[in-house]
């Protein structure tokens, strides 16, 4: 597929060029697989490549190069909330609540709590456990807020907790 997926532009951003977050699953998804291929080309960063193979639902691969990658640098916040991410791709949802949690305790009262709490929410989500997920994304949209985010994150945030709560709505 070329060009811009229709009617992804309102989407949240993904954190990488050509990937959005779906506002329905809430989960990153390659919009524009050519600004996706041309970022990474130019990337020298391996958690670049591990990003987009989860995006793409590569959980082994995107392990492999993780397991790699963390040899290297193993106290990497982005490559330990990966981890999590590959457990979240492989439908292991209660491991991936177990290291978000425990990424959430290590990361209190810090600039990178919003960060996991967004994550988290984001794992509940995929789990099933939409009260926890509403939760998670309203703490993550408050510290955001409360820490003068950067706008795409603060929408980001808005976007997945308006979601949890049509969810939550729906099953009442």
């Amino acid at each position: 597929m070329n060009g811009l997926r229709i009617g992804t532009s309102e989407w949240p951003d993904g954190g990488f060029p050509g990937i959005r977050i779906n506002p329905v699953s809430l989960m990153p998804e390659i919009v524009n697989e050519e600004a996706c291929a041309v970022a990474l080309s130019a990337s020298s960063d391996p958690a670049d490549l591990i990003f987009v193979r989860l995006v793409e639902g590569r959980a082994a691969e995107a392990a492999e190069l993780l397991a790699e990658a963390r040899y290297k640098d193993p106290g990497s916040l982005r490559l330990r909330i990966f981890e999590a991410d590959v457990l979240r791709v492989s439908n292991r949802y209660d491991r991936a609540v177990g290291l978000f949690r425990q990424l959430l305790a290590e990361t209190r009262g810090t600039p990178d709590e919003a960060a996991i709490r967004q994550q988290l929410g984001r794992s509940y989500f995929a789990a099933g456990n939409i009260a926890a997920a509403v939760d998670s994304f309203a703490a993550a949209l408050d510290l955001r807020v409360a820490g003068s985010a950067d706008a795409a994150l603060i929408y980001a945030s808005t976007v997945a907790l308006q979601r949890a709560r049509e969810v939550l709505d729906l099953a009442t």
